[in-house]
């Protein structure tokens, strides 16, 4: 009969390799292709880790919301979460998810403020070197679309990310949790540097 030690290290056994073999695209994938390199719709998004929220933000001065609102909240792949508090830099295979939800003012008990509610749109900056000249490519899905192609690069988003990002095309200045890892690491760009100096005078 087998002893009570031999017992428990057969089950430690058991489930260290049950968690090893969970399917790796439901805890941390990077980027999946389809056909004419579409991109793969990243379904289990939101198990990754949640850098930040924004409400009503817009880039641009002539930007009417009117009565329309809404939240965007983002995560990124683990991998890539795990390499940048590292390194203050995103790896190959990064993939970074805005998801855009619709905010509403009046439902249930609420007197005051907005909460989220239905997924507008999903768009996902991906980083990979061996796909894109560029190194980064965007995608965007409506609601329920399970492959993308991306952004044209005559697209404006390319520019403006080009342009004031804080680290590596990506807009780290609006990740709290890791604007302070990238200045650590002096990481941040130095369009980024030059745009805080400016506001500061």
């Amino acid at each position: 009969m087998p002893t009570a030690a031999a017992t428990l290290l057969l089950l430690a056994l058991v489930v260290f390799s049950l968690v090893g073999s969970r399917p790796e695209s439901t805890v941390s994938s990077g980027p999946q292709y389809a056909a004419s390199d579409q991109l793969v719709f990243p379904e289990h998004y939101r198990d990754w880790p949640f850098l930040t929220a924004g409400f009503d933000m817009s880039y641009r001065a002539d930007m009417q919301m009117g009565d329309h609102h809404m939240f965007d909240n983002v995560f990124v792949n683990p991998q890539a979460y795990r390499a940048f508090v590292k390194t203050g830099t995103w790896p190959d295979g990064t993939m970074l998810v805005l998801e855009v939800r619709e905010a509403h003012g009046k439902g249930s008990i609420n007197l005051r403020g907005n909460f989220q509610t239905d997924v507008m749109g999903v768009e996902v900056h991906v980083k990979d070197t061996a796909h894109f000249a560029a190194g980064w490519a965007f995608f965007a899905f409506d609601p329920g679309g399970k492959t993308s192609p991306m952004i044209p690069r005559a697209a404006s988003c390319y520019a403006c990310h080009s342009a004031h990002a804080a680290v590596d095309t990506t807009f780290v200045q609006f990740y709290p949790t890791l604007l302070s890892i990238a200045k650590s690491k002096d990481t941040l760009s130095s369009v980024y540097r030059n745009e805080q100096t400016a506001s500061t005078k």
